[in-house]
């Protein structure tokens, strides 16, 4: 591959590594093509952007961006594919739901929210982890909740007057 090539190649990974905010490297290696085109379906149903790059234009891609992946440059081994997602636990749900059927895809290396993860084992916590959304719907439940015992306390509170005012008045 021409120098050239190989710039072309690292300013495409870079754009995309810019454009999202959680970056899994993943092991496919192994895979039939039927098997890989199922989990890029599966991906681009969620919104998750799915590449298979070489270790060294990866880590030139992340060493040129302004975000410090040097975390995760440990994982950079083998056979690599990329994971882009918006939504840091989307990936790693996905991971799990597919090995339910297959060995693979395995957990190399996670960098979500300026956190970097090593390791497969690090896959059940990743899961786990809220998005922003997530977030944000449990704030506002919390903010809710006093706002909706109060009502409900003022249209009980109110029944219970009206009936008082009712057997008041019949007792006339």
């Amino acid at each position: 591959m021409k120098q050239e090539q190989k710039a072309q190649i690292i300013d495409a990974i870079a754009k995309d590594l810019a454009e999202y905010s959680n970056v899994y490297v993943t092991d496919m290696s192994g895979f039939t093509v039927d098997t890989v085109n199922q989990f890029r379906r599966l991906c681009f149903r969620r919104d998750i952007k799915v590449k298979v790059v070489k270790n060294t234009l990866l880590k030139r891609a992340m060493e040129a961006s302004e975000v410090d992946y040097s975390g995760i440059y440990d994982a950079l081994k083998g056979t690599t594919a990329v994971m882009l997602s918006n939504v840091g636990n989307a990936p790693a749900r996905l991971i799990k739901e597919f090995r339910a059927k297959n060995k693979k895809p395995l957990l190399k290396g996670a960098f979500i929210e300026e956190t970097s993860y090593l390791g497969d084992e690090n896959l059940e916590a990743l899961c786990n982890i809220k998005s922003k959304n997530e977030l944000i719907a449990d704030v506002i439940a919390l903010l809710q909740s006093p706002a909706k015992n109060v009502v409900s306390a003022l249209q009980s509170g109110g029944g219970k007057l009206a009936g008082i005012v009712k057997t008041l008045s019949e007792r006339e």
